[in-house]
């Protein structure tokens, strides 16, 4: 009976998102989300390197973790889109926070609140040229806050790859002039 009252509890918790503007599936008109920062992203053609992405949810809500506590809940995840030649590895996602709601005290949720960071992995193919490569993306989730959920929404980003020697990477950054840091 406890399982069928949590069932429910957590339904209704999902569902009590209060009447938004107009608004466009998938796309947060108040994203709850953003972009904190990713390092600048520099590989040599054959080879990995790590990338930290910093994302930050704004005060005052929170969201799942990669690992919600119950499969009523919908996850964090990153979702990245690389151009040919430039290749992702699996995201690694932190420990959620554990955490209560006030109507359902008892229930343990496992959430990010404040700043949480991804780990992923970008190679780039032996024959890659060298250049600068933008990894297209999104981290799909969903926002809650101490009275309601809303709807599950994508917050899209990019961030570029640069691809060469140490020196040739460097180079390519000038050239393009473009800033190593995140783009949204």
């Amino acid at each position: 009976m406890r399982s069928a009252a949590t069932a429910f509890a957590i339904i209704a918790f999902a569902c009590t998102a209060p009447a938004q503007a107009p608004f466009e599936p998938g796309r947060d008109p108040e994203p709850k989300v953003e972009v904190a920062s990713v390092e600048p992203v520099r590989v040599a053609p054959g080879k990995a390197t790590s990338v930290d992405i910093r994302f930050r949810v704004r005060r005052g809500y929170h969201i799942n973790s990669n690992q919600p506590k119950s499969d009523l809940l919908v996850p964090t995840v990153l979702k990245l889109d690389p151009p040919t030649n430039v290749s992702v590895g699996r995201t690694v996602y932190p420990p959620g926070r554990v955490m209560t709601i006030p109507f359902a005290p008892e229930e343990k949720l496992s959430v990010y609140t404040g700043d949480f960071t991804l780990n992923t992995h970008v190679s780039a193919a032996r024959n890659t040229p060298a250049g600068t490569y933008r990894v297209h993306g999104e981290l799909q989730y969903q926002a809650c806050d101490d009275r309601a959920c809303y709807a599950p929404t994508k917050l899209p980003m990019y961030f570029d790859v640069t691809v060469g020697t140490p020196r040739a990477a460097k180079r390519a950054l000038r050239k393009t002039g473009q800033s190593p840091h995140i783009h949204r």
